[in-house]
């Protein structure tokens, strides 16, 4: 079956909530008669997640799992599903869904009308939060927005939200270039795409803060500002320049 939409759901034991996850995506695509695979990339769980997915899959064609050699991280299963993707339109979503997979549409049809690369928003229309961060994450939010417009010149108003889509010809220039393999992937990436000369649009997408999120501000936090420095490190090195050919 021709493939036009690839949707990758970075998983890290995830058993508890993928299944809900699986079940609301693969209700929209029926819903909206999508040619679609959806592409669950297990990063080394310890629980029964990649036993999930394997159910998934044997009553559901279109779904797909992919392991990654132990945990690597986020950056790096994002890569891993896209890199095997088969769509023409390429999309990765947090296993929260704390976008809806309703969203996307928003995302692909910015890509339908000329962008390169589309992603979702959780600060350009405040409004369509139905869940917001406690003040304190969102105080790092901003302070972390602010660091990456000075140190990579990135203009957007979120960078970090787990809901982005690229066209097939965007995905395999960016990541066949992406170093970055845990938190700070997402900001590579933007960076990247900048390098490329890709037209990035930014989106406004309804969000729920999701209190079990396993990022902490602190920790990751100070682990994203280093991968910043590592980003303008490699660029001013000249790591990024033409590190892989890829089909135009």
């Amino acid at each position: 079956m021709e493939i036009t939409y690839s949707i990758i759901i970075p998983a890290y034991n995830e058993s508890q909530r993928l299944g809900a996850t699986l079940d609301r995506v693969l209700a929209h695509l029926e819903a909206r008669g999508w040619k679609a695979e959806v592409l669950v990339v297990d990063d080394g769980s310890s629980d029964s997640t990649a036993e999930l997915v394997q159910g998934y899959a044997a009553a559901h064609p279109q779904v797909r799992l992919l392991q990654n050699p132990g945990n690597q991280g986020k950056g790096y299963s994002v890569r891993h599903g896209m890199r095997q993707a088969a769509g023409e339109l390429l999309l990765f979503t947090d296993a929260d869904l704390s976008a809806p997979i309703a969203e996307a549409g928003k995302l692909f049809a910015r890509i339908t009308a000329g962008a390169d690369v589309a992603i979702g928003s959780r600060w350009l229309d405040p409004a369509l939060q139905t869940a917001r961060q406690p003040l304190y994450r969102q105080f790092f939010g901003r302070m972390f927005n602010l660091l990456l417009r000075l140190i990579l010149g990135l203009r957007f108003q979120d960078t970090q939200c787990g809901f982005k889509a690229f066209t097939r010809r965007a995905a395999q220039l960016i990541f066949a270039r992406q170093r970055i393999e845990r938190w700070g992937f997402d900001p590579e990436l933007l960076f990247l795409a900048g390098r490329l000369g890709l037209k990035v649009e930014e989106v406004p997408v309804e969000w729920a803060n999701d209190p079990n999120t396993k990022i902490r501000p602190l920790r990751d936090g100070l682990r994203i500002f280093s991968e910043m420095l590592r980003i303008r490190w490699y660029s001013l090195t000249g790591k990024y320049a033409g590190d892989v050919s890829v089909d135009s």
